[in-house]
């Protein structure tokens, strides 16, 4: 999809807020595998979170899997791997679903993809996959943003019609790092100043220091909304959330890890065009093209 002006411009010298011009349910035909009450909080919210959507059988065998890629990865030289700043710790894998089998199939899982075409409105493919790991002690925060802003800026995601998942491998407490959000965040686009540096994902991957929005925007959409939320939940539990929400998660200095798969889908009808932000499109195993 080719826009001729840019409703979502980021990264200049000014900060803005501008109302969403897209929609956050797209009218479908694509089933009901999510009732009336779940689709009308995540229309009016931003995100839904479903406690233990996975069976204790499924539960053990994902954090099975995540144990067992996270070993073989620990002494690989890998784009796809990300480590802590400052630190070698496992921060994040990419791409899992495009090179690990087990991973693969969970990003077709029919109930997962049900949820993203009735909510998108269209079939999906994955945009983006990646497995975070928060080791306990030492687990690093990651900030306040909008996924979107960086996807539209620096991938060239045309417009707000994709979605995260976010399946729960350990145990979310309050005080190991979560993912926190800003319920009513996604009606709004907020704008970010700077200008992206050349290969910006070789560091912001780490620590990102562009696409952050100012503190201001940060209070107001507070108080626009309720505050900000911390979906919690055992094992297995599964968090639906708006590529535009306002998000982030606090660092983990608990003794208990904190590990969640990330899947996120895109309608197959709004594929990557040129990055909004004039750059050098970034690499596949981050942005599916």
């Amino acid at each position: 999809m080719l826009i001729d002006t840019d409703p979502y411009v980021s990264r200049g010298e000014r900060v803005h807020v501008t109302e969403r011009q897209d929609p956050v349910i797209y009218p479908t035909d694509h089933g009901t595998f999510l009732n009336r009450e779940q689709i009308a909080f995540y229309d009016h919210h931003g995100f839904l979170f479903i406690p233990q959507f996975f069976s204790e059988q499924e539960t053990r065998q994902l954090l099975a899997e995540q144990q067992r890629l996270w070993e073989t990865s620990q002494s690989l030289d890998d784009p796809k791997i990300i480590r802590e700043p400052g630190d070698e710790t496992i921060r994040s894998i990419f791409a899992v679903h495009d090179h690990d089998p087990f991973f693969a199939e969970l990003a077709h899982d029919p109930r997962l993809e049900a949820m993203a075409r009735q909510i998108l409105g269209s079939d999906t493919y994955i945009h983006q996959s990646r497995i975070n790991f928060k080791a306990g002690f030492s687990g690093k925060d990651f900030y306040w943003h909008s996924d979107f802003e960086t996807w539209h800026v620096e991938d060239g995601m045309p417009r707000m019609r994709a979605l995260s998942m976010s399946i729960a491998l350990t145990e979310n407490y309050a005080f190991n790092g979560p993912v926190m959000v800003m319920p009513g965040s996604h009606r709004y686009f907020v704008s970010c100043v700077g200008q992206t540096p050349k290969n910006h994902y070789q560091t912001s991957l780490r620590q990102q220091r562009y696409g952050i929005p100012d503190h201001e925007s940060l209070r107001w959409l507070a108080e626009q909304g309720k505050g900000i939320e911390m979906p919690t939940g055992p094992q297995g539990s599964l968090l639906l959330f708006d590529c535009n929400i306002m998000h982030g998660s606090n660092s983990n200095i608990s003794p208990y890890p904190r590990s969640n798969i990330f899947l996120v889908f895109n309608s197959v009808h709004n594929r990557l065009a040129a990055p909004f932000g004039g750059t050098e499109p970034r690499p596949p195993y981050i942005a599916t093209r």
